[in-house]
């Protein structure tokens, strides 16, 4: 039996992270019952924001046995894969592309499951009460964003069109220190990384990593501050508020990496990190003060070094940004699925996904043409 719940807190976290973080897997934070509780009790993901929460449910037996995470959205604010030109091109031909529904970590572009299940045959049935859902919502689409690759290819055919992107993710060959990290780089990029984290210290800016009972509230309110600041000149409005902040460091403390930067005995800048059990999630970051590569120290080289000192495997440094290639994340793809309800859309959204998905092949083989690493590296 599927069913669709209006809350995550309709869901017991027991049966959530069963099956969201199944024992033996990767441990992925972002898709925890706390996140999702966090994110939409603290009033982001919610039908006020557009972001409706129709999670689906499936039951055998009394047991719940597959869950999806899933909005009805009335926009495409938040997902950091766009659609905005399928939106407008539908809705110029008289269509309504609004509302659709969304498979994904509000805000966050980070793979992991999305169709949490034990099985490739439980999960394609989830995927089928996805358009079932789509019908009975009288939505347009269905869109499940940042899925793992083999999900992706499992589930992808005429129904589901196939999309993919580039992200940049830096790799743990098992360093000791971030200077057995740099003498894997080429000269160059070894010696303008070590001018950048040195033209920091000579600001007289200091790093604190914290994490666990470390993080205290008016560390919150400082990072909150630098969100909003750095939030509202890059989007205009952010999606998180402070409340947010404050219920994840509650619940979620033993999972957050929190960088924050100091001048002169003030915060300055900050950058928040998930911290799973094989990777460091990059997700925001914020400053009051601008100071040369500070962005780069506080984002990357401190997640990098925190990657070295925990043996994480990588870090995935979030959406966009070619500029981390020259700093060791290198280029990896991204996943998603998206099903269409009007055949006409889904003919030419297929037509143009097959071009895109050449281009970023093509993409991604010229960045990897200029790797910042001595030698070759397996993309």
């Amino acid at each position: 039996m599927l069913k669709a719940v209006t809350s995550a807190l309709s869901i017991a976290q027991e049966d959530w992270d069963r099956l969201a973080n199944p024992q033996g897997a990767e441990f992925n934070p972002l898709v925890s019952h706390d996140f999702f509780r966090c994110v939409e009790e603290s009033g982001c993901a919610v039908s006020r924001t557009g972001w409706a929460p129709r999670h689906l449910v499936m039951e055998q037996d009394g047991a719940i046995t597959g869950i999806v995470p899933c909005y009805r959205k009335r926009h495409s604010q938040g997902e950091y894969v766009f659609d905005y030109g399928w939106a407008d091109a539908y809705e110029r031909a008289g269509g309504s592309y609004y509302p659709k529904m969304q498979v994904s970590v509000p805000f966050s572009p980070v793979t992991g499951p999305r169709l949490f299940a034990g099985t490739e045959a439980q999960r394609r049935e989830l995927a089928s009460g996805l358009i079932a859902l789509c019908t009975q919502e009288e939505a347009s689409s269905v869109h499940v964003t940042f899925l793992p690759e083999a999900d992706w290819s499992a589930l992808g055919g005429k129904l589901w069109l196939q999309r993919t992107d580039i992200q940049f993710h830096w790799m743990n060959s098992g360093y000791g220190s971030f200077e057995d990290f740099l003498a894997s780089l080429s000269s160059q990029k070894r010696k303008n990384i070590r001018k950048e984290r040195a033209s920091v210290a000579r600001n007289g800016i200091t790093m604190h990593a914290l994490t666990g009972k470390d993080i205290a509230e008016r560390h919150w309110d400082a990072f909150f501050d630098f969100y909003m600041d750095t939030g509202s000149r890059k989007w205009g409005s952010p999606y998180l508020n402070r409340r947010f902040f404050s219920m994840i460091g509650e619940a979620m403390n033993q999972h957050i990496l929190l960088v924050m930067a100091e001048r002169a005995g003030k915060l300055i800048a900050g950058a928040l990190n998930f911290i799973g059990s094989h990777a460091l999630y990059g997700r925001n970051w914020g400053a009051i003060e601008y100071h040369e590569n500070l962005h780069f120290e506080t984002c990357y080289y401190q997640a990098i070094d925190f990657a070295i000192a925990r043996k994480l495997p990588r870090v995935e440094a979030g959406a966009q940004g070619a500029h981390k290639l020259a700093r060791g994340y290198l280029p990896q793809k991204t996943y998603s699925l998206h099903y269409l309800a009007h055949s006409g859309l889904q003919r030419a959204v297929a037509n143009y996904l097959a071009a895109e998905r050449q281009g970023i092949d093509q993409e991604q083989q010229a960045l990897a043409a200029h790797s910042p690493f001595r030698q070759e590296q397996d993309f």
